[in-house]
């Protein structure tokens, strides 16, 4: 059983509304790149404490740049896997057995 247009909607409406900011990871990106905190808003906290210790090395710097280019593919991610979820409670609600993707 397909989700209705309705509830996609829904879904999208939510990521929208409850899914990460790009102005707000590009700003913790700016002013919180020393404890990496645009990766823990991004829900990358492995990924974050590794950049951090590797600060130590200087080699951590060259990821702070790489970072820039990075941030719009963590975001879509983010925003898929929270889709995602949703769809499942969404068809759970509805009884229907989730499709794995």
């Amino acid at each position: 059983m397909a989700l209705s247009t309705g509830q996609l909607q829904l879904i999208e409406q939510r990521v929208t509304n409850d899914g990460p900011s790009t102005a707000i990871a590009y700003l913790l990106w700016l002013f919180l790149w020393f404890v990496s905190g645009h990766r823990f808003y991004l829900g990358r906290p492995a990924s974050a404490i590794l950049q951090i210790l590797s600060y130590f090395i200087l080699v951590g710097f060259i990821w702070v740049l790489i970072d820039a280019f990075l941030i719009p593919d963590m975001l879509r991610k983010k925003r898929a896997e929270m889709r995602q979820g949703l769809m499942v409670e969404m068809m759970a609600m509805n009884g229907a057995e989730p499709a794995l993707a």
